[in-house]
């Protein structure tokens, strides 16, 4: 892997975990079979259960439960009866101190009688555990759905082939039809109309066309769609990657769920193609455990830390889905309004990449003659930008606020030596649209183009140990979130970098800093 993959670099050491008593639900699925959902909810339930704490690791799957295989069982346990001659669902413990199992059979999963809805919701009551980890198994049946939408987090997985990421894609619009639907049960005359109006569009159509459409018809229970859809956050790993484009590919997944979508689908990593997989598989073990220091177990053990950092954060959602679909020509080629015309090169040669036709990203979302379209506004986005005359004119026709005269003007600075030009060459390299913005990086970007810390200080009014703080990651020293995502975009603005995309990534390496050294974030 290139070694500016998001998810490359040291091993933090593990997270603090939620307090005993405080349980916990995540739930593996996410459509196509095969795509590594039992090898994710194993391992995931052993690094849990290495931490000290309990977990009940619940094989739900309807087409064929495994998971006993992996834990080294001959044959999965059955479930007890009562005097009274109902089944009793008990876990059973492992080779692993501190982990059970419990295999749920299909027909013991159905409801004994239509409309009863209580059958999981008591099962999930009446264990006792610190995590509860269930494999949901592939397909979109509604207990599937149901299940992924009520846990605390749940985790969609997926493969760098073009079934797997349609799988992924129709998993995502069916949870969200799912949850609209369930949240109107009781709204029988709303119900209807959104019935109504399905009626008219293809089966699983986008969840922001479904918007679209109802707010033509209904404009409050538009909205009311939008917030069902803002609440949605399932996250995504991408399993059995062998080159550098199949990691870049979460990446790339989430920003078309969010462009088209309108779900807030999060990459937390991926697992490389790996043969200690398969030989853990056929010795019956765990992976953690039978090749616990191997590339793709080492993969695993970060994912892992990942969702126990989401597990004691507790941060208020903010998502908010774009319904209207009128983007810049800076936001077509995924740039800020500063970018220098080598950037819109860049990004131009990014964008065309991406949009042709077969692109695993955009796999079931666009159609040929969408990604011509898409296509279109590219080229007419890299021809505008490039032409000084047109993209002055552009820009006052799209942003008419004129700048504040008081705008303390850029320091005159040395032409770049020839150090700085190569550095600026590497980095021009290095930076594409999964990259990290951590604070080191953004030191040498900084250095590249000969800004001195001063500079910055007194254009953005930010003062040098705040600056300091945030290009050496002392979290500690910083303040609040909130002010620190001010000052994150006003460095990433003067650096003419992506502010949304610094935004992103450099809070998210403040959140999981902060988690790791015991610090709640505001």
């Amino acid at each position: 892997m290139s070694e500016t993959s998001p998810f490359e670099g040291p091993f933090l050491a593990p997270p603090m975990v939620p307090p005993r008593g405080g349980r916990f639900f995540i739930a593996i699925g996410g459509g196509r079979g095969g795509s590594g959902k039992s090898l994710l909810t194993v391992n995931l339930a052993v690094y849990l259960a290495q931490l000290g704490r309990s977990v009940v690791v619940i094989d739900a799957d309807a087409a064929g439960a495994n998971l006993h295989t992996t834990l080294g069982l001959s044959a999965p346990p059955v479930a007890p009866k009562d005097p009274r001659g109902q089944t009793r669902l008990s876990p059973v413990e492992t080779s692993v101190p501190g982990l059970r199992l419990l295999t749920v059979a299909p027909e013991a999963a159905s409801p004994p009688r239509p409309g009863k809805r209580s059958w999981w919701s008591d099962l999930l009551r009446g264990l006792e555990g610190d995590f509860l980890v269930m494999d949901l198994g592939a397909g979109i049946a509604h207990r599937t759905l149901d299940l992924f939408s009520s846990a605390d987090i749940g985790v969609c997985v997926t493969t760098p082939e073009p079934p797997a990421i349609e799988a992924t894609y129709t998993f995502l619009r069916a949870l969200f039809l799912r949850r609209l639907r369930k949240a109107l049960m009781r709204e029988r005359f709303k119900l209807k109309i959104v019935e109504r109006l399905l009626s008219e569009l293809p089966p699983l159509p986008l969840p922001l066309e479904i918007v679209r459409v109802l707010d033509r018809s209904d404009p409050a229970l538009a909205q009311f769609a939008l917030g069902e859809l803002a609440r949605l956050c399932p996250r995504l790993v991408v399993n059995g990657t062998r080159v550098r484009t199949d990691s870049d590919l979460g990446g790339l997944m989430q920003a078309m769920s969010d462009r088209y979508l309108g779900v807030d689908l999060d990459y937390i990593g991926y697992i490389d193609y790996d043969d200690a997989v398969w030989l853990t598989v056929r010795r019956r073990r765990p992976l953690l455990i039978d090749s616990p220091t191997s590339k793709s177990a080492r993969l695993i053990e970060r994912i892992a830390r990942r969702l126990v950092a989401l597990t004691t954060t507790r941060e208020p959602r903010t998502y908010q889905p774009r319904v209207d679909r009128r983007l810049t020509l800076y936001d077509i080629l995924g740039l800020s309004r500063g970018a220098s015309d080598e950037e819109v090169r860049r990004a131009h040669k990014r964008q065309r990449e991406l949009y042709t036709p077969g692109s695993l990203p955009l796999i079931s979302i666009l159609d040929d003659v969408q990604i011509q379209a898409e296509q279109a506004r590219i080229e007419e986005a890299h021809d505008t930008l490039l032409d000084p005359n047109r993209r002055r004119a552009y820009d006052l026709s799209v942003f008419p606020e004129v700048e504040t005269s008081n705008t303390p003007p850029q320091s005159i600075r040395k032409p770049p030596t020839p150090e700085q030009l190569q550095l600026q060459a590497e980095l021009a390299r290095e930076i594409q649209l999964t990259t990290e913005f951590s604070g080191a990086f953004l030191r040498r970007i900084r250095e590249s183009q000969g800004i001195e810390l001063a500079e910055i200080s007194a254009r953005t009014k930010i003062s040098l140990a705040h600056l300091r703080a945030i290009e050496e990651e002392r979290y500690l020293d910083l303040p609040a979130v909130v002010y620190v995502r001010g000052f994150v975009r006003e460095i990433a603005k003067l650096l003419r970098l992506d502010p949304a995309q610094v935004d992103r990534t450099y809070l998210k390496r403040l959140r999981e800093g902060l988690a790791a050294l015991g610090r709640p974030v505001e």
